[in-house]
């Protein structure tokens, strides 16, 4: 796995986690759209972490710098 995430990107993508995380736990999302986003919440943080997401590279798409 090659990074093709670029810090912005990462950053962005935490934040939105950060920010489903406290909508689902305050309870402002809740049942089956809540759980979806709440894993997807999951998946940014993981691609985040690792810095390459599969997405990325079945587009072609590279936002770290070379």
């Amino acid at each position: 796995m090659k990074p093709n995430m670029g810090r912005t990107d990462r950053i962005l993508r935490i934040i939105a986690a950060l920010a489903i995380g406290v909508l689902y736990f305050t309870g402002v999302l809740n049942g089956a759209v809540g759980i979806v986003l709440l894993v997807l919440a999951l998946v940014f943080v993981l691609t985040s972490f690792v810095s390459f997401c599969p997405l990325y590279t079945l587009f072609g798409i590279r936002t770290r710098k070379a």
